[in-house]
């Protein structure tokens, strides 16, 4: 089950994205027509688009009449491509780092053009990215370009600790926070800057943004571990087969767990098909999933405390269901499991 749009609020909720649809393919279209086919192919597979919906409703959090057709304007549209175009970006950047094959159930850019084209094609969406944002204000442009700089600090942390067995839960929250949460928090608070809503209220959009997103990627992290190939949109188990250990994995291999020994037997190196399976099989048996999913939930009650002082316009009201509901993208056993044990 897919993450729960902030927008569910709203009656006109499909025809906000459809402008954001829209808009982020005029935004990807360049002055060649071979790199307007790069910098456009994963558009049409889809994609959740969480991150403009997040725009659109931090937009609408002090609006008593967020649920009116009319209440979302061309900046909160604008706004929202704006980010989608950094995580775009970010994707065809991530797939050359994984020497991936497939990305939302589509061919890979890098699979089917090459790293270099899938490069240039990224660094074309994310330039885009900050010509819009600095459209929308000085203000908007220098969070923008700053939340890019620690989407690459995230990615580096990362990378520095590829197939590392000793890398510690701290490090894990770094990264998770540098390379996806920073761009929800940035997302909540380019809608809030948009709409001009006061300071406090700036503030408690982002602390929910960050906190959302460091759930989102811990559950996006089980479910590499717990989901199909299917489900997932691309192949499950593919963090293990590249080195990086995520919270389940990490806590598997602290000193004095029982299967911490079996689990750092097969690890430490690239894996092939039956060592990976044999790996995650450990992870998927053992108690840290739930644990794992626990921790999630935690972020989860911290971003609803977040907004727990505001109204509730039909933004905030999207924004809380999202968090409550972003576990139940986890298959039934893992959510289970979590609740039936201890962290």
């Amino acid at each position: 089950m897919a993450p729960l749009s902030p927008l569910q609020a709203r009656p006109d909720a499909e025809a906000d994205l459809a402008r954001v649809e829209t808009a982020l393919r005029a935004a990807a279209v360049t002055g060649d027509e071979f790199l307007t086919e790069v910098t456009s192919h994963l558009i049409p597979a889809g994609g959740k688009r969480l991150r403009p919906a997040f725009v659109i409703a931090s937009a609408l959090a002090r609006s008593p009449d967020g649920a009116a057709p009319d209440a979302v304007t061309d900046d909160m549209v604008c706004g929202g491509v704006a980010v989608e175009l950094v995580h775009l970006g970010s994707l065809y950047h991530d797939d050359v780092m994984d020497d991936a094959e497939t990305r939302r159930g589509i061919e890979a850019v890098n699979h089917r053009w090459g790293n270099l084209k899938a490069i240039l094609a990224g660094d074309f969406l994310l330039a885009k990215a900050s010509e819009l944002a600095a459209s929308l204000g000085t203000e908007v442009a220098a969070l923008l370009a700053a939340t890019i700089g620690r989407l690459c600090e995230g990615q580096v942390r990362e990378l520095q600790l590829i197939y590392d067995r000793s890398r510690t839960e701290d490090q894990y929250f770094l990264a998770i926070q540098g390379k996806t949460a920073e761009l929800y928090a940035t997302s909540c608070r380019i809608g809030g800057l948009v709409a001009g809503v006061d300071a406090e209220t700036l503030d408690r959009l982002t602390s929910f943004g960050l906190a959302y997103g460091m759930s989102f990627q811990i559950v996006d992290d089980v479910l590499d571990l717990v989901a199909t190939d299917e489900e997932l949109g691309k192949p499950s188990g593919n963090d293990l087969r590249e080195g990086v250990y995520t919270l389940p994995v990490i806590r598997m291999l602290a000193d004095g767990h029982p299967d911490g020994d079996r689990l750092s037997e097969l690890l430490g190196e690239p894996l092939d098909d039956d060592r990976r399976d044999r790996a995650r099989a450990i992870v998927v048996d053992g108690p840290e999933i739930a644990s794992s999913v626990q921790t999630a939930q935690r972020y989860v009650t911290a971003a609803l405390d977040a907004l727990a002082p505001l109204d509730a316009t039909p933004g905030v009201v999207g924004l809380r269901a999202a968090a409550s509901n972003l576990l139940s993208a986890l298959p039934s056993s893992a959510g289970a499991a979590a609740a039936a044990g201890t962290d």
